[in-house]
Formats: C-alpha cells, structure tokens, sequence
C-alpha cells in the first residue's frame, strides 16, 4: 500500500520532531523542509510502533514476574526500537507490516502470559466480587500484576487486614488460587483514573503494581506504596515484594466503617465459556441469540466515554456482550440477565485476555464452520494507551476485520494512516450509539 505524502509545513498545527533533519517543526512547519522532505505519517507510523512496543514489554515484564519469557518477543522488541532510531527506516509501508508483525508478537506474549497466570493460579471461573469495603483496616492493590497482588495476600493472610483490588485487579478473584487467600475481601472503585478520588476518600495503605498509577494527592502519598516498575515521587518503594512497611502503614490507619455497594462478576475463563459453547451455538441457531458484542478496552475520563454506556444499555436483548480490560466499568454494574442461563454480560478479564476473546470467537467460528469475520459478532474497543495500540495490531494480525474504533482516536493517527485503516482493514468509527448497533446487526 502507497502512503501519500504530506511535508511537514504542510500540517500547519503539527508539532513534531523530524526524524531525518533531526530537527522540530512547530507552528508554520519543518524549517529545513528542502533538506530532507520527511513527512509526519511515518513519524507517526514509528509513534504507533513505539506505542505497540510498550503494550508488548508490559505483557513481557509480568511474564517474567512469573519466570516465563520467549526469546522471540525479547528479539522483536529489539528490532522495533531499532527501526525507529533517526536514519534507519522512512518507508511508511515498512513500519505498516512492522506493526503487524508487532501484533503477532503481542499475541504470543499475551499467550505466554494467559499461560503463566492458568499455571500458577489456576483457570478462571465466575465469581461475584463484593464492591466496596468491611470493616476493618484494609489495603488496596491497583494495577496489573497478578504476581504483586499474590505476594501480598500471602503476606497479610491471618493478620485480619483486607485486600482489596482497583481497577485492572478485579479479574484476579476468578482465578481460585487467589481466591483461597481470606484477606482478599473484595474490589473498590472502578477504573484507573478514579484513583485520586477513591483513594482521598478511602482511609487505606495502597499499593501500585503496574502502569495506570496516578501521581498522588497529598492527602494519600504518604500512605502509598509502588512495587516492581512502577515509581511515583515522594512514594515509598517496596522492593522484593516485601510488603511488611505496608502492612505496618495499614495496621496504623484506623479500621474503615464497611459499606458494600453491590457486586461485580468477573472471571469467565474461556473453558468456562467453551464448556457452555454448545447451549450457546443451539441459542444462536434457534435465534434466540442474535449477536455478540465485544465491549471493551482502555477507558478514559472524557465526556465521549460515556458512549459506552449508552451503547451497551440499548443493545437488543438478545445479544451478549463479551468485555475486558478497564472499559467494563462503564456497564458492569449492569444487570443485562441472562439468556436461557446464559449470561448476557462475560468479563472475560484484563487487557491481556484478549487472547482469551479471540479463542473464544475462534472456536465459535469452528463450530458453526464459518470464519470469525462470518460470525455474528462485532468488536467495539475503546481507545486510550499503549497496550490498546498492540491490542489492536494483534486484532488485524489475526485476520479480524470491521472493528469500531472509537469515540476517541488514537493520538498517531492522521487522515492518511485512518483512509488506510479503513480501507484495508474495514475499521469504521464509533459516534452515535443506535446507528452502530443497527449498522453493526446489518452487517
């Protein structure tokens, strides 16, 4: 596929840094336009590969917190950053097929890692989480990291403490090694960026474990903790996932009055799914369900994210709604029932269990022996970081096509990058919620 060419002069509003004249165009455009003529589509094409790259070395990092790795994926993340280096590679169509090889490599290694969290904490099946809080002194876990969040359980198993998981934690009760630890007590909050809200308000030690931690109010820093990578200023660190300090900051808090305001279930492994596969394939052929939504991705505090609300309260009620990742919590608070035991709404887990919906919608395509981009399904995914950008690579590496993308664009993409994406890969943008559940059922 031929990219045009835009210079940079051209795109008046771009600020930018040029690659080639290492130089950066701000406000009236590349200075030295005549000296090398780069254009912004492949500096935002090497954006996008940087983007994918971070998603892929996040997977990657809490594989190794489990002592897995693949030489592969480590060898790839080498050669992406190499190929976005000033005077390597401007060829607009070659960082095209490297960010398909990218989302090849991110479904290897959120294989890996899907892998890694079966072997150690068992499959998934599904639970509903108490939201909200016991009495007691507690301590809440934000993050990714599975292994983080084990750690701690162990460590305040039997001290009276509960833990309680944020955000991207709540699918860690559906796996029942996590499950057995009694200091888990439940989940509070909802996506990341209600952290500064929540944890001002919530009397509570507090652990970050991953990316999506927030630089912290006053009022909690000093109660705060980060393990791993993650690093905040003014922030205490653990290091060796020894929690003992906070424990200790948990123990010296006074106990939190208790209010549970509902539950959330989470934990729809894909054996659990695939076990109820055939109910669901004589569902479909009897028509009594009509269509499967993919609901999920990175949730951001904008007005337009409330599209997906909207969106998913109005679906048919004879569709199910397949989710993951932080964008549940824009609807899985929802009652949506079930159909014939089935439910209607599946939170198949974290960013990462993407793998989890594609083998799903793999093994749904065998079944009724048709291609997954045959099947009654359409995938809505929200829009937001790094891990996104590779979900969404992996999406197309795999063959999908059609997704909603939306209501917010990716920041790397300019009208010559969506023209591409739209017409080799059939991706269309979300705006208007009835008109994309018509358009989507139509199709």
């Amino acid at each position: 596929m031929a990219f045009p060419v835009t210079y940079l002069s051209e795109e008046k509003s771009l600020d930018m840094f040029c690659y080639q004249c290492s130089q950066t165009a701000r406000g009236t455009g590349c200075t030295v336009r005549g000296v090398c003529g780069k254009e912004p589509t492949v500096a935002r094409l090497q954006d996008n590969l940087i983007f994918t790259m971070k998603g892929i070395a996040a997977y990657s990092y809490h594989c190794r917190e489990l002592g897995k790795s693949d030489p592969e994926v480590d060898a790839f993340i080498a050669k992406g950053l190499y190929a976005t280096l000033t005077n390597v590679n401007f060829d607009a169509d070659d960082f095209v097929a490297m960010a398909l090889e990218a989302g090849r490599i991110n479904i290897k290694a959120m294989r890996m890692l899907k892998n890694a969290h079966i072997e150690r904490y068992g499959e998934p099946t599904p639970v509903q989480v108490p939201n909200g809080t016991k009495k007691g002194k507690a301590i809440i876990a934000t993050g990714h990291s599975l292994k983080a969040l084990e750690e701690l359980l162990k460590q305040t198993e039997g001290t009276g403490i509960n833990v309680y998981t944020h955000s991207e934690l709540l699918p860690a009760h559906g796996y029942p090694m996590l499950r057995q630890y009694k200091s888990l007590a439940g989940n509070i909050g909802k996506a990341w960026f209600d952290q500064k809200t929540l944890f001002a308000e919530i009397n509570a030690a507090i652990v970050g474990t991953s990316n999506c931690v927030l630089l912290p109010k006053d009022s909690y820093k000093d109660r705060m903790f980060t393990v791993g990578v993650a690093g905040l200023p003014g922030v205490k660190k653990v290091h060796g996932y020894d929690f003992s300090p906070v424990i200790e900051m948990a123990r010296s808090l006074p106990d939190l009055p208790g209010h549970i305001d509902g539950q959330v279930t989470t934990g729809f492994g894909a054996s659990t799914v695939l076990g109820i596969a055939p109910k669901i394939l004589d569902l479909v052929k009897q028509g009594k369900i009509s269509h499967f939504f993919l609901v999920g991705g990175c949730d951001a505090p904008l007005k337009k994210s409330e599209y997906y609300s909207e969106f998913v309260e109005k679906l048919p009620k004879d569709s199910i709604v397949l989710t993951l990742a932080c964008g549940k919590y824009r609807f899985n608070h929802l009652d949506l029932g079930s159909i014939e035991g089935v439910p209607r709404l599946i939170d198949v887990g974290q960013c990462n269990d993407s793998i989890v919906a594609l083998d799903i919608a793999a093994a749904l395509a065998d079944a009724l022996n048709m291609g997954v981009n045959d099947l009654p399904l359409t995938l809505h995914v929200s829009w937001m970081e790094q891990k996104a950008v590779a979900i969404l690579w992996s999406l197309l590496a795999a063959g999908v096509k059609n997704i909603q993308l939306g209501p917010i664009l990716p920041a790397w993409v300019n009208q010559d990058i969506l023209n591409v994406l739209v017409k080799e890969y059939g991706i269309s943008l979300m705006g208007n919620p009835e008109e994309d559940i018509s358009s989507a059922i139509r199709n």
